[in-house]
């Protein structure tokens, strides 16, 4: 684990281990059946991971975006569902610990710490698209708490977490002015169909429907309409680096995939493909491309915890290199696999229907790029 700091290399290796024990072999039957990963998640949670994001004097481990980067980054390579069910879990837990409240700390991060409460965010809506930093979900006050109207789309772990942090409009109604709350699992939402996507396909994400569901004013996250300090703070660096760990973890699985069947494929001649020139350098092009990426996730994720001032333009562009080598890496594996790499049940297509994702999932490639030009030319980034 070269390049691991000493205090994150334990939380890698448990990673590991459960990839090891459990979530690897149960990878091909995640995707054939879209299954929610729950025992992948059970796995974690045995090896005390759950707390990744979660303040140490609660119970977690107090870590940030790189020990978060780095442990999608170990279980993608064995299941990329299992790590976007596990990294939409860590940054939910950031975003309650950012401001959380005594009661809140109670309640659900010292829960989340001990591996009985998983959470997840709720904040896409199929009107707003990639701009999730508008919702169209409404949040009104009543005596009892906040009634909440309206229809979440795309909601990781849907239907099995125990909380959504859910942003809705505000009272004042003002464009971004929006509110984040934490919903239970049983407070009376609706779950739509099931999820059967192309690729990440045992992630859950499926739609919620709400219809005036009662929330406690306890739930509020922070203060009333200050989400925007949440998404660029908090939500949208931390989901960042969650995903961008996980789609290097996808294109380093199709690497090394490739490099074992270029190894072991023996052709008519007695050569390997291993030995053939072209594919010598095609295989240096994909490994050049990884290591590139690598090295920005990395430095972006260790500049965002340090708090360093360039720091939001390297987070921005973490995800964007990471969906771009992740496509390029699972296509070109394709190509040098050859035909046996098109089975239906070979672990590359797999790979590259996973990654396939990465460029279109808010914030989109187009939508990064934009805010990190602006992040450089010291523009508001809305």
């Amino acid at each position: 684990m070269n390049g691991v700091p000493e205090n994150i290399k334990p939380l890698v290796a448990a990673a590991r281990s459960a990839c090891d024990s459990t979530i690897a072999a149960l990878a091909p039957r995640t995707d054939e059946e879209a299954r929610w990963p729950a025992e992948a998640l059970r796995a974690l949670a045995d090896v005390g991971l759950m707390g990744l994001n979660v303040p140490a004097r609660l119970g977690g481990h107090g870590q940030g975006m790189v020990a978060l980067s780095l442990v999608c980054e170990t279980i993608a390579g064995s299941c990329a569902s299992a790590a976007m069910c596990y990294g939409m879990h860590c940054v939910a837990s950031a975003v309650i610990a950012a401001k959380a409240t005594p009661d809140q700390e109670e309640r659900y991060l010292r829960p989340i710490a001990a591996g009985r409460h998983l959470s997840t965010l709720s904040v896409s809506e199929t009107a707003t698209g990639a701009q999730f930093y508008f919702p169209q979900t409404k949040l009104k006050h009543s005596d009892e708490g906040f009634l909440v109207t309206g229809e979440k789309a795309f909601v990781t772990n849907g239907g099995h977490a125990d909380s959504y942090v859910l942003s809705a409009e505000s009272s004042s109604g003002a464009p971004g002015d929006f509110s984040c709350v934490l919903v239970d699992r049983d407070a009376g939402m609706q779950w739509q169909e099931p999820w059967t996507g192309f690729g990440m396909r045992g992630n859950s994400s499926r739609r919620m429907r709400l219809d005036e569901v009662l929330v406690p004013h306890a739930n509020l996250l922070g203060a009333e309409g200050d989400q925007v300090w949440y998404v660029f703070e908090v939500v949208a660096p931390f989901f960042i680096m969650a995903m961008a760990g996980t789609y290097l973890g996808v294109a380093t699985a199709a690497l090394d995939a490739t490099i074992q069947h270029l190894r072991t494929r023996t052709l008519a001649s007695g050569d390997t493909l291993a030995q053939s020139a072209i594919v010598q350098q095609r295989l240096a092009e994909l490994w050049i491309d990884i290591q590139r990426t690598r090295a920005l996730v990395h430095a972006a994720a260790l500049a965002g915890d340090n708090g360093e001032p360039g720091a939001l333009p390297l987070i921005l562009a973490a995800k964007v290199a990471a969906a771009e080598t992740s496509v390029a890496a699972t296509n070109g594996a394709m190509t040098l696999c050859g035909g046996i790499a098109y089975r239906d049940d070979a672990r590359l297509s797999r790979l590259l229907r996973d990654a396939r994702a990465a460029p279109v999932m808010a914030p989109t490639s187009d939508q990064l790029r934009t805010w990190t030009a602006r992040a450089l030319l010291g523009l508001p980034l809305l």
